[in-house]
């Protein structure tokens, strides 16, 4: 009798055992790339929870805060459009510079007062984000290619995972009185040594053309990458908005102090890890089109409860279901992107993907800021939960049905 009821114990720790091995063995493969995901978590969590204080050193009221980050919203986009220029240029040197771009740039922020220079600090900020992200999941994607194995979702549960401890750690920094421009400075030390891993991370080339009898995938049709970037733009609409205006929300409607504030992006970042973590299993079992809208809808749930909610408690219960649901969305939408392409193709099409994704970062900004002036950040939570609802309405049908005929 003591046996059998070790037997499940038993089996359950070998089970635990060989998961941690397989991620073990999963973060080794795609190092490179991980390390500059978690650099750009490292910068967008501790800019969520400065957003109050830089709103406030800069002196925009909430209209203007999300015209300032519509603006370094251009940059991104704009940076995303000719970051396969930048990848065929620097070649293996592309991470490991711009991860330093991105350091150099997100100093900005911290030192501006004024609207228009924290407009343009946020565009060279954004900018070099930008570039950095498209390279980043073309990298990953490539390595899926050359191994077989799903990594996009690992890949940005470390994005996730580092975004939370930094707006956790900017926030205990922002109560005990350090500047912005101190603690985007300590996050650039960090970025250093990710820098290095970023470059010290071999190059992986997946084959897809080394086979001169094989045929090579057709890029993708203009309807299927606009289907898949609108779904993109979506999930990562509700996460930067989430990210800029979940601890001004938290301060300004539940009288949460900064580090309480904080612990909104932080809540968002670390439900998003574990998501991503779930997201790496549920691949197994589901397809990506059932995932994305069966966690799209809960992402809505998530965000009308912290929304709406009375007090602290449940507005953080709101944030972590909105976290782990939208978790999901962006990368399987990427990876299966990925998937359908040959190599010469994939950093193309993963460009154009970003480019209308990170639309949501145009959207998002004056949307949340325009609502919020005029009816609440309640109401353009609200908003949100709409958006999130048209993934599993429209837009999952409509990409299954274009991407059928291949």
């Amino acid at each position: 009798m003591p046996a059998r009821r070790q037997f499940p114990l038993a089996a359950a720790a070998g089970r635990w055992q060989a998961l941690r091995m397989e991620l073990r063995d999963d973060i080794r493969r795609s190092r490179g790339p991980a390390a500059a995901f978690a650099a750009v978590g490292l910068y967008w969590g501790s800019f969520a929870a400065l957003a109050p204080q830089l709103k406030a050193q800069t002196g925009l009221s909430d209209a203007g805060f999300g015209l300032a980050l519509l603006v370094g919203a251009l940059g991104a986009v704009a940076a995303m459009w000719l970051a396969p220029r930048a990848e065929a240029r620097l070649g293996r040197h592309a991470m490991p510079v711009l991860a330093l771009l991105l350091a150099a740039a997100f100093l900005l922020p911290g030192l501006t007062t004024g609207g228009v220079a924290f407009a343009l600090a946020m565009l060279a900020a954004s900018g070099a984000s930008g570039t950095l992200d498209v390279v980043m999941n073309a990298r990953v994607s490539q390595i899926e290619a050359a191994e077989n194995r799903p990594l996009m979702n690992l890949n940005h549960a470390i994005f996730s995972f580092a975004y939370a401890a930094a707006a956790l750690l900017a926030g205990l920094g922002r109560e005990a009185g350090l500047a912005p421009a101190t603690l985007f400075a300590l996050a650039g030390v960090v970025t250093l040594g990710l820098t290095r891993v970023t470059y010290s991370a071999p190059e992986i080339h997946d084959g897809t053309t080394a086979d001169p009898g094989e045929v090579e995938p057709a890029p993708l049709p203009p309807l299927v990458l606009m289907l898949g970037g609108a779904i993109v733009l979506i999930a990562f609409m509700s996460e930067q908005a989430t990210e800029g205006w979940s601890a001004l929300h938290l301060e300004r409607n539940l009288a949460a102090g900064a580090a309480q504030g904080a612990l909104g992006p932080a809540v968002l970042g670390l439900t998003m890890g574990i998501g991503r973590l779930s997201g790496q299993l549920l691949m197994r079992h589901l397809s990506e089109g059932r995932v994305m809208g069966l966690a799209s809808a809960l992402a809505a749930l998530g965000a009308l409860i912290a929304a709406w909610s009375p007090a602290l408690a449940p507005a953080y219960l709101g944030f972590a279901i909105l976290g782990l649901g939208v978790s999901v969305v962006a990368p399987m939408a990427f990876g299966w992107i990925g998937r359908q392409v040959a190599h010469r193709h994939r950093m193309h099409a993963i460009s154009r993907v970003s480019v209308i994704g990170y639309s949501g970062f145009f959207i998002g900004p004056p949307m949340m800021g325009f609502v919020a002036q005029g009816f609440g950040l309640p109401m353009a939570f609200t908003a949100i939960a709409l958006c999130l609802l048209s993934v599993p309405v429209l837009l999952v049908p409509a990409l299954r049905r274009s991407a059928a005929p291949g």
